[in-house]
């Protein structure tokens, strides 16, 4: 029988081969995003007690009507937006299953949707399944901005889709308010949609403020915004997130989404609801991740690795070119068989490996793993 693959050029994920890799050597594995510490004490008990309390069957489509209640107030609150319980949010199994269903939603065969690489590895392939081409553009390097001057010329009359992620996955960058502007600049007037990937939205640092889509109408208005529970509250394996848009996106997304997933996990939402009376957890989150940025910049310092700064996200890049020519993957390869630590080459990021000799460690970790991992790197050289 005759069978033709949809994703024809898509290989094993690059963290596959690196867990697998970190496994084989033993390494500690800064490579993939997630915490190596116990998530808060108080969240586990209060999904118990919804489990013992009934709430095990299937949930509303749109999601447990407390939480998103108590989300658009947090909306309002630190950004200033309004958005209705009702029409505008919907709970998702995960931050990469919101912007899947975000794509599926407004993208139709030859539209092109333009992607800011390295890039997070689920952009170019959900384009792809739903009939559209991606259009990538590289960051500049090494600060990893965006080159709105090239964005400009790269739009066209298929230009269905731009993507935004801050803060940014792999590197840690974060929109300013010269990168909004552009933004504004570029779409007015047109039928351009923004998908904004905002799932480390409380992960930033140095005082910088989120530049999410909701703080502004006018992007708004044409944007789908997607967020993940696991990354504000260090629970990755719950793969539990929310998507928020204007009631006539919001209209097309769950028409994708209730023949798909249809409904989430119902106690951990009515566990999340009852910790959602408490601020405290996502105004700590920040200072708490930068705390641990910062250990590892200082321990990283004995090494010759050269650092990227990250002003958001779980991870920070470091440079290796100016005492290495080896690829960042054979780099990544030798620092897990010879050091025993794992990191992420940022080339995986790009559609066509761009190779600026950077890797990518992530620092949602206990302090000793940190300690740790930088100790058995001091022979690095």
């Amino acid at each position: 029988m005759d069978f033709t693959p949809k994703l024809p050029d898509i290989p094993t994920t690059i963290f596959t081969e690196m867990n697998r890799v970190a496994a084989a050597h033993k390494a500690i594995n800064l490579g993939q995003g997630f915490p190596d510490f116990d998530m808060a004490p108080e969240l586990i008990s209060l999904v118990n007690n919804a489990m013992k309390q009934g709430h095990n069957q299937y949930a509303h489509m749109n999601g447990y009507a407390p939480l998103l209640e108590k989300l658009c107030a947090k909306f309002h609150l630190l950004y200033g937006a309004t958005v209705s319980p009702e029409s505008e949010i919907t709970i998702t199994p995960g931050g990469t299953y919101a912007i899947y269903t975000a794509l599926t939603s407004i993208l139709r065969r030859g539209d092109e949707v333009i992607v800011f690489e390295p890039a997070y590895d689920s952009y170019i392939p959900n384009i792809e399944l739903n009939g559209a081409k991606a259009i990538p553009i590289a960051m500049r390097f090494p600060g990893y901005t965006i080159p709105w001057d090239e964005v400009g010329k790269r739009i066209s009359k298929h230009t269905r889709v731009i993507i935004i992620n801050s803060p940014h996955n792999p590197t840690g960058s974060v929109l300013r308010d010269a990168d909004i502007a552009a933004l504004r600049d570029l779409v007015a007037h047109t039928g351009i949609f923004i998908v904004s990937d905002e799932v480390y939205e409380h992960l930033i640092y140095d005082g910088l403020p989120h530049t999410s889509m909701l703080r502004y109408p006018d992007l708004f208005n044409r944007s789908l915004v997607c967020y993940s529970f696991g990354k504000t509250y260090s629970c990755t394996g719950w793969k539990l997130g929310y998507c928020v848009a204007p009631k006539k996106l919001m209209h097309e997304f769950r028409k994708v989404h209730q023949f798909n997933c249809f409904s989430c996990d119902a106690p951990k939402q009515v566990g999340l609801a009852a910790y959602l009376d408490r601020v405290e957890p996502y105004q700590t989150l920040g200072p708490a991740m930068q705390k641990k940025r910062d250990l590892f910049r200082q321990l990283l310092k004995h090494t010759p690795l050269k650092l990227v700064p990250s002003h958001g996200s779980y991870f920070e890049c470091y440079k290796f070119g100016h005492f290495s020519q080896e690829s960042d993957r054979d780099f990544a390869l030798r620092l897990a068989r010879d050091f025993g630590v794992a990191a992420i080459p940022v080339s995986a990021f790009y559609h066509k490996a761009t190779d600026n000799r950077v890797i990518r460690f992530c620092f949602a970790k206990q302090e000793s793993t940190l300690h740790e991992a930088a100790k058995r790197l001091s022979g690095l050289k």
